[in-house]
């Protein structure tokens, strides 16, 4: 097994960075939804996300991919990692908290070990793994509440869209392993974000009306933010943390985003949420904790 990075004072900072900025896109999207509608607002998200990816791609001059089914590729990436979960994420905030919602986008983590598990031969689930992705299900059980199905309503449905959100964010991590190896991470992030925005302008156009231009200015803010900074900058922030501190130690933004939103829709729109929410996120946290394994081989070191 490969030891995981130690991080830096500089990768420190730019994850916590990462995770204000992911924990801060939550509150944006729901006061873009005041506005506007949830299909409307991923389509200014993936289009403006990508011209801004594109502004920087020329500037740096880097190669762009010329096979047809590397484009293709790209196409289903977005897909998966941008149409499907960004709407479910939007709509599914109409009728839950953001904090819950970031709360239940934990368990991308999760489902993206069961995924690779079943995909790629070299992920195959141990038992430490069981036990982590055992402990992350119970914590989301516990989030969504006893009643989520005995009741079934919009909010019960809601919830289950955020899930399907991160189950496809899941499949999209898979897909990106498989097919789009090789590719610069700013050009793949580009590329799907393109692909994203094609499926999603006419869509949001035919389901929603045309876009509209005279939005109140926090309007605007929270697209400006989700789209530009949450999105085009984000995505080269990530690349720029993997690269200093591993894929093990990008985990821990999947733990820090939550508290932000928890505390951003706690301040700004009053938001709160039940006892068991937070008792769901902390069995995800351990869930997530065991599934990174360092704190378990710390304690076998020293009672061991």
């Amino acid at each position: 097994m490969t030891p995981q990075k130690s991080l830096s004072a500089r990768a420190w900072t730019e994850l916590l960075l990462l995770s204000v900025i992911w924990g801060g896109s939550f509150l944006a999207v729901r006061l873009a939804l005041n506005e506007i509608g949830p299909l409307t607002t991923v389509a200014h998200r993936v289009f403006w996300g990508a011209l801004i990816l594109w502004i920087v791609i020329f500037l740096r001059r880097m190669p762009l991919p010329r096979d047809p089914k590397l484009w293709a590729s790209l196409l289903v990436m977005g897909a998966l990692n941008n149409v499907i979960p960004f709407n479910l994420l939007a709509w599914g905030q109409l009728h839950i908290e953001t904090g819950l919602t970031s709360i239940l986008n934990s368990t991308t983590a999760i489902f993206g070990i069961l995924v690779a598990a079943a995909v790629f031969a070299d992920e195959r689930l141990t038992m430490r793994r069981f036990v982590g992705v055992s402990i992350g299900f119970a914590g989301a059980a516990i989030a969504i509440g006893p009643g989520a199905l005995s009741n079934f309503d919009l909010r019960s449905l809601a919830q289950l869209a955020v899930l399907g959100a991160t189950l496809s964010y899941a499949f999209a991590s898979a897909w990106g392993r498989a097919r789009l190896s090789g590719l610069s991470p700013q050009v793949a992030a580009a590329g799907m974000l393109t692909g994203s925005a094609i499926f999603m302008v006419p869509l949001a156009w035919i389901a929603e009306g045309p876009f509209r231009f005279d939005l109140m200015p926090v309007t605007w803010g929270a697209i400006a933010f989700i789209a530009g900074i949450a999105t085009a900058i984000a995505y080269l922030l990530y690349y720029r943390v993997l690269a200093m501190a591993g894929s093990g130690n990008l985990m821990l933004c999947t733990l820090l985003i939550p508290p932000v939103a928890i505390v951003l829709g706690t301040v700004v729109l009053g938001e709160t949420l039940a006892p068991e929410a937070y008792g769901g996120f902390a069995l995800l946290a351990i869930g997530m904790i065991v599934l990174d394994g360092r704190v378990l081989r710390a304690a076998r070191k020293k009672f061991f």
